[in-house]
């Protein structure tokens, strides 16, 4: 991770307790490198080497809880979204919906109920991205919630994307999706705001 990366994160990290328990805490950069080393090479958490200096992968897990809590991430995507407008990176002629399922192996924690260890869908996850495939907002919701239920709620949760001069856009001016996300209700409330079909 660069210098200019952890700029534009360090201000944004909640601070820790002055006195906190236990052993010396390891730094918020190196936990941070660590949450991403795990998420780039799609391990589990405890198989976190040790000795790259990251932590456990337990300490990380906590980190990574603890700053989404504070909305650390939040802020962070917005901010970045910003400098992609501002860069004009950012194609807001049109926007693509998706979701996907995420299964979960049986004996396994779910991560909609903690204490149910079993079903062969555990979650639904819906989101939605620029013209370039950049991500804009994305909804986790149960596994049986239907996706095009949320294809409003997802366009309306795109944040407010400064950047540039006047008013901070937050709608495609149109929005693709498959089948699933047409619906007459959908489709009403997309042609009665003019700006996705």
């Amino acid at each position: 991770m660069d210098d200019d990366f952890w700029a534009l994160i360090e201000p944004l990290l909640p601070p820790w307790p002055g006195k906190a328990p236990g052993p010396r805490l390891v730094p918020d950069r190196l936990c941070l490198q660590g949450i991403l080393y795990v998420l780039h090479n799609g391990i589990a958490w405890q198989l976190l080497p040790m000795e790259l200096g990251f932590g456990s992968g337990q300490t990380c897990w906590r980190r990574l809880e603890r700053w989404q809590k504070a909305g650390v991430f939040d802020r962070l995507h917005r901010i970045l979204l910003a400098e992609l407008n501002a860069a004009g990176e950012l194609d807001w002629s049109r926007a693509c919906v998706d979701g996907s399922h995420v299964r979960v192996k049986r004996g396994e924690p779910t991560p909609v109920r903690r204490r149910s260890t079993g079903g062969r869908r555990a979650a639904n996850t819906t989101l939605i991205c620029d013209g370039r495939g950049t991500l804009l907002k994305v909804f986790t919701t149960a596994a049986n919630v239907n996706d095009v239920t949320q294809t409003l709620a997802l366009v309306d949760g795109i944040p407010p994307v400064a950047g540039r001069p006047g008013r901070p856009r937050h709608r495609p001016e149109a929005l693709l999706g498959g089948k699933g996300y047409h619906s007459d209700p959908t489709e009403r409330s997309s042609a009665s705001a003019g700006s996705c079909r």
